[in-house]
């Protein structure tokens, strides 16, 4: 009996040894690198030593660090649960109502947007907000004058943004969905008198709702790691206004070279993805019947 059970094991060592080796093992240094005073140059760089818990003490003293907490909820309520989430199912409701060649139009503009790489699409959307960028040149198109949106609203730039790239993913997840959802039932439900919005609420979103759950989980801690886009369009500025956790740990680790302090705010944000997913993994179990 033992042995059939390693064997039926056995097929799976490999993908354990290598999550073992590439995600685990730099997650356990990163968070023993968090309690040393490792750097990038000098002393420390060649023989940190242990400091306890200095860095997070000094984390929660610096003012940089609570702004850089609250801005990374914002950018992930705004970008991934109410931006990618919410218009990825529009969308994919409007595909399915919609003319196949309109919905396959419409499926291949959002995704092509997902499929460039991430620092492509930084840079498009940087093009597209700067100061002299399409966006000014259409509202000077109308003889207006648009501001310097990565100055004046750079947390507004990188929402956007963030939401244009990611949407397509949602969009997919939920498309897959709707095309499960039984029609005898929403049939039943039109004949019974019920209106769009309330077939909708009360039996679309709830028969899906095991694949929305999936899809916040997933585009949350893909949200929590975005540092690419926020670095090009912004670098974190002006004055911090966008310098969300990621770009945070960059700084302080690689700019500055104090890789104990950098890895111990990237500590906090795994810390936080943890219990993102631990929230979600419950809802999705809560839903099973």
């Amino acid at each position: 009996m033992r042995m059939r059970r390693f064997l039926r094991l056995l097929p799976v060592v490999p993908s354990v040894l290598l999550l073992l080796l590439f995600l685990l093992a730099p997650v356990a240094w990163s968070f023993y690198a968090s309690f040393t005073d490792a750097a990038l140059s000098g002393r420390a760089a060649k023989d940190p030593q242990w400091v306890g818990a200095d860095n997070y003490v000094r984390m929660f003293s610096d003012d940089s660090f609570p702004l850089a907490a609250w801005l990374t909820v914002v950018f992930v309520a705004a970008s991934a649960v109410l931006g990618q989430n919410v218009l990825g199912l529009l969308i994919a409701l409007l595909m399915t109502r919609s003319r196949r060649a309109m919905a396959s139009w419409v499926g291949t503009a959002v995704v092509a947007a997902w499929v460039l790489p991430e620092i492509v699409a930084a840079f498009a959307a940087y093009a597209y907000f700067n100061r002299e960028g399409t966006l000014n040149q259409i509202v000077g198109a109308f003889g207006g004058v648009g501001p310097d949106w990565l100055y004046s609203f750079p947390l507004v730039a990188i929402v956007l943004a963030n939401t244009w790239r990611g949407t397509a993913f949602s969009m997919l997840v939920y498309r897959a969905a709707l095309a499960d959802v039984p029609r005898d039932i929403a049939e039943a439900a039109l004949m019974d008198g019920a209106r769009g919005w309330q077939r909708l609420a009360f039996i679309t979103l709830p028969l899906i709702r095991s694949s929305i759950a999936t899809n916040l989980m997933l585009i949350t801690l893909q949200t929590l790691a975005v540092f690419t886009l926020i670095w090009v369009m912004t670098a974190g500025g002006p004055a911090n206004a966008s310098t969300t956790l990621p770009v945070l740990a960059y700084q302080e680790a690689f700019k500055f070279g104090d890789i104990g302090y950098g890895t111990a705010v990237a500590s906090v944000l795994i810390l936080l993805g943890m219990v993102f997913g631990a929230v979600y993994v419950r809802l999705l179990r809560e839903q099973r019947p």
